[in-house]
């Protein structure tokens, strides 16, 4: 009997990651495009990113510490990385209390309350985002012109909204295409938006960062951009004159940001490959409805937080092949 074995309980696989250090690993992804952001809009840009940091990682350290009187965990960098993202999802002009109103309810509505990191159903800062969008319009929808460019005006529409306007005013796409930018500027652009939006070539590096260290898989983001492209191409090709080309889609707004930082949230997306391109292509799809048929011009996030809410049924009923059992 004594030389029976001994099988520990999983998991019999380890490797030297840690929550600790996936999050500053996408933290740095993102420095690139936070160091072009403040290049482009200054110390605005520095500003909203330190008060979004800093508030994220307060508010946690003092509802953990104080309110839910449990071991605090604002070291393992998931409120810095929340801090950031919502930084990079909003306006650089946006005023510092309602930087704090949303770092608030990011932390303590959509991560806290439903019992700190690995147990909340949505992603914290598309939460806090979509909270300031809704409660905060005017705000949220004020973009100001980059430091870069060659123009006298203190804001700017961001390509989507000038998109969306004059489509819904009836003008040809052929008469907006001067106020609409380029390729070149589109992947590093001389137009209005968020921090997370004037940098597409520099968040694209970023994730072949993170795919390189196996930090994310290539199904979520390839089948996000994917179906937008095949979505938006599929009009495109309709109507040229109503729809513009699929890559304007896919480079314009937050669907680099959202696809590569955001939908793939460890804890937020399906953990099999067959269920995340699912996932993926259920927030391409909204994206574009809601881009093209929609009242925003933007769909990103409303899009990743629906997905969101299909996780665990996803997860339910695609699981993955257990050791020696045969795939259901």
């Amino acid at each position: 009997m004594n030389k029976l074995l001994t099988i520990s309980p999983s998991p019999h696989q380890h490797t030297d990651d840690s929550v600790r250090k996936i999050m500053y690993r996408v933290l740095l992804a993102l420095v690139p495009a936070l160091i072009w952001s403040v290049i482009y809009f200054g110390m605005d840009a520095v500003r909203v990113t330190l008060l979004a940091v800093l508030s994220c990682v307060a508010f946690e350290y003092l509802i953990q510490r104080f309110v839910m009187k449990v071991q605090t965990t604002v070291t393992d960098g998931s409120a810095a990385l929340t801090g950031l993202l919502l930084a990079f999802n909003v306006p650089s002009n946006l005023p510092w209390w309602i930087i704090l109103m949303g770092s608030f309810f990011a932390i303590a509505i959509a991560k806290l309350s439903f019992g700190g990191l690995g147990g909340n159903i949505f992603n914290p800062a598309l939460v806090g985002r979509v909270f300031l969008l809704i409660s905060f319009p005017a705000h949220m929808t004020t973009w100001p012109v980059s430091r870069m460019a060659e123009t006298d005006a203190v804001t700017a529409a961001t390509p989507l909204g000038i998109l969306k306007g004059g489509v819904l005013s009836g003008r040809p796409l052929q008469e907006l295409s001067g106020n609409l930018p380029g390729i070149d500027n589109l992947l590093l652009g001389n137009m209005g938006g968020s921090l997370g939006e004037i940098s597409a070539a520099l968040l694209i590096l970023g994730g072949i960062y993170l795919l390189w260290k196996k930090i994310i898989t290539w199904q979520i983001p390839v089948s996000i951009l994917l179906t937008m492209a095949v979505y938006a191409g599929i009009f495109w090709l309709i109507n040229p004159e109503k729809y513009i080309d699929p890559l304007f889609h896919i480079l314009a707004g937050g669907a680099i940001l959202g696809a590569i930082y955001m939908a793939t949230d460890m804890v937020t997306s399906p953990m099999t490959g067959k269920a995340q391109l699912i996932y993926g292509i259920g927030i391409g799809i909204i994206t574009m409805t809601i881009r093209l048929f929609g009242a925003y011009p933007e769909g990103v996030s409303f899009a990743i937080l629906i997905m969101n809410g299909f996780t665990p049924l996803l997860n339910s009923m695609i699981k993955p092949k257990r050791f020696g059992g045969k795939q259901p």
